[in-house]
């Protein structure tokens, strides 16, 4: 359905150039809900922008189903009205003066394909049956709440019908629990309308919740791409590793009988070919803790330092030997209390090797 191929936008300020996007390749399924995560600044909300014609990139190509739709070098260019595109901005964009129904409908009345007034209204009111707001369709926009003005802009453009869908960090102007809500609502409608959303957010959460598929994007380069799990549990690189959730890190060598020496001591693991210098990481919820020792590899000396009751998690802070790690569970050992020694061991099956 989206078809990137070595996509580069560039923006000069004085002296400085930046590669806002740096040479991307990407391909997005058609019914797919494709996510792209990154930090400001990443490049994603460029790359989502130079889909909807918004930006015009400098290099590449982009091709929406079978039409290519961007192609500096071919000189084509097709502009954002002509692109069947729906588009959810991170504010509301609503119009404050106008009714809920009139919003919905400015696009259908006064976009390149204008609509009969009885089509506009079969329209309208489908979309606001979706979003559930069809109840409010004559009530003036400042009247809604947050969370309804968002629906109305996503009724706006599920009103058109596009071909894709694209949201640039649509919830995050709403507060935690309504986030939630409207998340899952989002990802239900795309289910039933079997329609390809490409979706921007800085969440890790709000992503894997969400996506199919996700493309982590740093410096304006993809760095990796796959689905949440395959990312959280297999990621290629640390940054990737990071993003997705906290990890315990440690610096270490590869030793000559093929194990790696850390401060804490020498671990078993699965290393990469030809690998000297190492790190080693593994996830908060795959470190075993125990009084007891199994004298199992990997297993070491420790002292629990303090413990944090969540509610659903228990987080132990534990030090082996002045090296402090993070351990988190759903079955937390009451005899453990801070000052308690432990014993950690970390799987050889979870753990993360990462080359420097």
């Amino acid at each position: 359905m989206i078809d990137i191929r070595s996509l580069t936008k560039i923006f000069k300020s004085g002296g400085d150039v930046v590669r806002a996007v740096d040479a991307v390749d990407l391909q997005v399924r058609e019914q797919e809900f494709f996510v792209l995560l990154g930090l400001s600044g990443s490049g994603k909300t460029t790359l989502l922008r130079c889909i909807a014609g918004l930006e015009k990139p400098e290099v590449g190509e982009i091709k929406l189903g079978d039409e290519t739709v961007s192609a500096p070098e071919r000189g084509i260019f097709v502009p954002v009205e002509d692109r069947a595109l729906g588009m959810v901005f991170q504010s509301y964009a609503v119009w404050p003066h106008m009714t809920v129904f009139q919003n919905v409908a400015f696009p259908l009345a006064n976009g390149k394909r204008r609509l009969a007034r009885g089509k506009i209204r079969e329209r309208v009111m489908g979309a606001l049956e979706l979003v559930q707001l069809a109840a409010l369709a004559d009530r003036p926009v400042p009247f809604l709440s947050g969370g309804q003005q968002q629906r109305v802009a996503l009724a706006r453009a599920l009103a058109v019908e596009p071909k894709v869908l694209l949201m640039d960090e649509p919830l995050s102007n709403l507060d935690a629990r309504l986030r939630e809500e409207v998340r899952d609502e989002i990802r239900l409608l795309a289910t039933k309308l079997s329609i390809t959303v490409l979706y921007v957010t800085h969440d890790q959460v709000e992503a894997m919740a969400l996506a199919d598929r996700i493309a982590v994007m740093s410096g304006g380069k993809i760095l990796q791409i796959g689905a949440p799990q395959e990312l959280y549990d297999g990621p290629r690189d640390r940054r990737v590793g990071d993003f997705l959730g906290a990890m315990n890190a440690f610096e270490g060598s590869v030793q000559s009988d093929g194990r790696v020496k850390l401060d804490v001591g020498v671990l078993d693991c699965v290393l990469p070919n030809g690998a000297k210098d190492v790190i080693v990481a593994i996830r908060p919820e795959d470190v075993a803790v125990s009084r007891e020792c199994s004298r199992a590899s990997n297993e070491f000396a420790a002292e629990l330092v303090s413990k944090t009751f969540l509610g659903d998690v228990t987080v132990y802070n534990l030090s082996i030997g002045g090296t402090r790690l993070r351990g988190k569970t759903t079955q937390a050992d009451v005899t453990l209390v801070p000052g308690s020694k432990a014993h950690v061991r970390l799987p050889a099956d979870r753990l993360k090797i990462f080359t420097k």
